[in-house]
């Protein structure tokens, strides 16, 4: 399992790197969903952007005609998956009891081929929370499936969230944080999964001045976590 999440993580960072606008990006995204069996997907995300009107953005390879509907029905107000996201990162699989309260909504998803799906939100520094939805028109998902697949589906949620959030930021005119090379450096190090005791040793320095310069790229990424900088950064092209 290991290796697989480990291979997937590299390709899809590659190829996330180098995709050069929304499009590319959420692009890249679905064809990994479909490689994790699933058939569709769709990316909703609510930014604190001050230069930006806009404080939403869904995107989605749902049938046009579902994401008419949803749309115009204001089916985000009360879809059941969205009020469990922006209040917990917990994963969540859809369930005809999750939509209890909005039976017609999940009636009318399921006509759509929308019948079994997963969901994860992902939160940033910046006050950004984004989730990403897994869905087909068949096969439930299983425990066995979960605990074989699911750190992969929470991979890409967080992977999702960074690059996408990036490159609605780069369609803005936002310009990049400046990192310095030893940043930079330090990042790549952490991007091959070295932890901050072995990129000391390869670069001859303290253990504590890894930390620091790993706080600062943090900062400057506005990444909750070292996974999450290292995503961003490559979402943003940064590693060179």
């Amino acid at each position: 399992m290991r290796r697989r999440l480990d291979v997937l993580g590299d390709d899809v960072r590659t190829a996330l790197s180098q995709a050069e606008d929304l499009q590319s990006v959420f692009d890249v995204v679905a064809e990994t969903v479909r490689r994790l069996g699933f058939e569709s997907c769709a990316y909703g995300v609510r930014m604190r952007l001050p230069y930006s009107r806009q404080k939403f953005m869904l995107i989605s390879n749902y049938d046009q005609r579902w994401q008419d509907r949803y749309r115009e029905a204001g089916y985000l107000k009360i879809d059941p998956t969205v009020a469990h996201g922006v209040r917990s990162t917990a994963p969540l699989v859809w369930s005809r009891e999750l939509f209890r309260s909005t039976p017609k909504l999940w009636a009318e998803a399921r006509a759509f081929d929308l019948q079994v799906g997963w969901a994860q939100s992902s939160f940033d520094a910046s006050g950004s929370v984004g989730m990403l939805s897994l869905a087909r028109s068949s096969q439930s998902l299983t425990r066995a499936e979960l605990k074989a697949h699911e750190p992969e589906f929470c991979w890409l949620a967080n992977a999702a969230h960074v690059a996408l959030s990036a490159a609605l930021r780069r369609t803005h005119g936002e310009p990049p944080p400046e990192l310095s090379a030893r940043e930079i450096e330090i990042l790549q190090w952490m991007a091959d999964g070295k932890t901050s005791e072995e990129i000391a040793l390869l670069l001859s320095i303290s253990v504590n001045t890894v930390n620091f310069h790993a706080k600062n790229v943090r900062l400057k990424l506005r990444s909750a976590n070292k996974t999450a900088a290292v995503a961003s950064a490559a979402g943003l092209g940064l590693l060179g």
